[in-house]
């Protein structure tokens, strides 16, 4: 039996963008999969999509509300149940985003990208950190963005979100690194993602960032070869963060 089919992985936000690319691609090296979005019936397309490939029997999809741990927990307990096997990596990759000035912008859009893109995180580790920092193995790996990194006018409540899990996940993996579970940051710039779908005037950002980007924007497959590559690094190797961007992109 090869390591990965030996591995249960854990990816929130699963049914689109990044998260979606992302289960494709552990789907292709053989792990074993717990998929978790709000949305079932896409997971349920994906999982059944012949271009990709997807064994049912190493996959398990759980209709699930990050800002809700006890939906996160109920699907992991699910998972170890039906494999037999602990997370090994757990992958925080839901999140939401919302432009507008902060004084123009209502407290409910606010609050829901607090929800799930600190709340939702935090949510993750709870369930699975303790079990890591018991059997002293275990990758964690959350991701954040460019603006976790720098600010952006029109999206300072997404950036506060962003630079929360930053400083959430350096301060877990200095907690965590003496019991040797590792803690990870992807930071992507510009990407095809449908995060941009849900807001008119953070698509209309992110087209205007597109412009003179002759070369393209990230694909969510370039994110999800970046935690693929974090997670198979050796053991005794953290990639603490990845950042990438398109080579175009000042920011």
């Amino acid at each position: 039996m090869s390591t990965t089919t030996n591995k249960l992985v854990v990816i929130t936000g699963a049914s689109s963008g990044i998260g979606e690319a992302t289960a494709v691609l552990f789907a292709q090296k053989g792990y074993k999969l717990l998929l978790l979005a709000r949305r079932k019936d896409r997971l349920e397309e994906l999982v059944n999509d012949s271009r990709y490939s997807f064994n049912q029997d190493n996959t398990l999809i759980h209709q699930c509300d990050v800002t809700n741990v006890e939906d996160i927990r109920t699907g992991v307990e699910l998972a170890t149940k039906k494999f037999n096997l602990p997370v090994d990596c757990f992958i925080n990759n839901a999140g939401i985003g919302h432009s507008s000035p902060l004084s123009e912008q209502s407290l409910d859009k606010q609050y829901a990208v607090i929800d799930v893109n600190i709340k939702g995180v935090l949510n993750g580790i709870n369930v699975v950190a303790k079990d890591m920092v018991q059997r002293q193995a275990g990758t964690i790996i959350n991701i954040s963005s460019i603006a976790g990194r720098k600010t952006m006018d029109g999206a300072s409540v997404y950036c506060g979100s962003k630079f929360a899990v930053h400083a959430i996940s350096e301060t877990l993996r200095s907690e965590v690194a003496s019991s040797k579970v590792r803690v990870v940051v992807i930071s992507p710039g510009v990407t095809e993602s449908e995060i941009t779908g849900h807001d008119e005037k953070l698509h209309e950002m992110v087209e205007g960032m597109k412009k003179g980007l002759t070369l393209g924007i990230l694909k969510a497959q370039d994110v999800a070869e970046s935690i693929l590559y974090a997670y198979q690094a050796p053991p005794h190797v953290c990639l603490r963060e990845i950042v990438l961007a398109p080579t175009e992109q000042s920011l």
